[in-house]
């Protein structure tokens, strides 16, 4: 086992900023994965990831396995080799694609047989993904037969000393069957914990209590991975509550579709208003893309060239690996009172009606212009 929080460097209440040592990278926390489906982000060559500060990249098992192929990959030296990456990789485990394609699915207690081939630092457990919406005997079922399959994960694994086996906490949004799931993986011992089965559509004051309940059953010495959250609001809220590491294809698939974010919300960089603006996507970042281009010349390449996601892309990946700040809703406020932070100054109701008033606000009275900036918050 090679993956140890090495030094915790800063603590507040829960919130924790430490090195996680890894085989091909010691990387600093909380963390922001970007993640490369196939061994790529889309548009960004590892050197640019580099320069951004991006430390772990996310590939997907299921993805990989049909294209290139583990085989390959296992010829070519692993995944690092193939794709140009020095620094630290981590696979996920699969089991949000049986969600995703459950159409094709067929879950049975023999699970997936997992291979070594690949290479990444950080391997995830199959587990049994239930969308949080879902109620009844499933969840319960999923979170037992997710605790069945870390010991066939354990068993099947061929790489102990180089590859870290990270398990899954599951139980929905049962906090019962979440204690259980956690105490059954802290029991194994393994080299590191994530806290799946969110971001599914569970609404916020779910989502936190959640994250909150299993980050202070987890041990201290062991990184804790909140699965699949992205939005700038939630990474903040996970952090203080004493999360490390983040995954999401937020910030790229937005980019893809011609948007930004921004301290504000998101900017939508296809919209009219954009055409004849000279300022920068976010005159307070310091990435590449805000220093050399305007809104006006990104505005012309997002429907017709390549170059306008790749920029987007470039720009969103550096913003939110900022763990940037932004208005506060409520949900948020109540959360930071459980992890011992006073942002009561912060806070107002942030109701539907507040969101809109905000918008209006912000479009029509802060030289925003006829933009488009949507604040239904990240």
């Amino acid at each position: 086992m090679f993956c140890f929080l090495s030094q915790v460097l800063g603590r507040f209440n829960r919130a924790r900023a430490a090195r996680l040592a890894l085989p091909h990278h010691v990387c600093q926390t909380p963390l922001f994965m970007p993640v490369g489906t196939q061994g790529t982000i889309k548009g960004l060559t590892t050197n640019q990831l580099e320069e951004i500060g991006c430390q772990i990249i996310l590939g997907n098992t299921y993805h990989l396995a049909l294209r290139p192929t583990s085989e390959l990959l296992d010829e070519a030296g692993g995944l690092h080799k193939f794709m140009n990456w020095p620094r630290a990789l981590l696979t996920d485990s699969g089991g949000f694609q049986m969600v995703s394609l459950l159409h094709l699915a067929d879950i049975t207690e023999k699970g997936v047989t997992f291979q070594n081939r690949i290479g990444a630092d950080i391997i995830m457990a199959l587990d049994d993904v239930v969308k949080t919406t879902i109620t009844g005997p499933r969840i319960e079922e999923a979170m037992y037969r997710t605790l069945r399959w870390i010991d066939r994960c354990i068993a099947a694994h061929e790489r102990p000393h180089d590859q870290n086996l990270f398990g899954i906490v599951q139980g929905g949004l049962d906090p019962i069957l979440r204690d259980i799931c956690v105490r059954g993986l802290v029991d194994r011992n393994l080299p590191g914990y994530a806290i799946g089965g969110l971001a599914g559509g569970e609404d916020k004051d779910s989502f936190w209590r959640v994250v909150a309940q299993c980050t202070a059953a987890l041990p201290e010495d062991k990184p804790r991975y909140v699965m699949g959250v992205g939005y700038p609001l939630d990474i903040v809220v996970c952090s203080a509550l004493g999360a490390d590491m983040y995954d999401c294809v937020y910030p790229t698939r937005t980019a893809r579709f011609g948007t930004a974010l921004v301290p504000e919300g998101v900017l939508k960089l296809k919209h009219r208003a954009m055409a004849d603006d000279t300022r920068p996507i976010d005159p307070t970042c310091s990435c590449m893309v805000c220093k050399n281009y305007t809104r006006a010349y990104i505005h012309c390449l997002v429907t017709k060239d390549a170059m306008g996601s790749q920029l987007l892309s470039y720009h969103n990946l550096y913003y939110i690996m900022q763990f940037p700040k932004g208005d506060v809703p409520e949900w948020v406020c109540n959360a930071m009172e459980v992890a011992g932070i006073d942002i009561s100054s912060c806070c107002a109701p942030f109701s539907s009606q507040s969101h809109q008033e905000y918008n209006s606000k912000k479009c029509f009275t802060e030289e925003i212009d006829e933009m488009e900036v949507e604040l239904e918050r990240l």
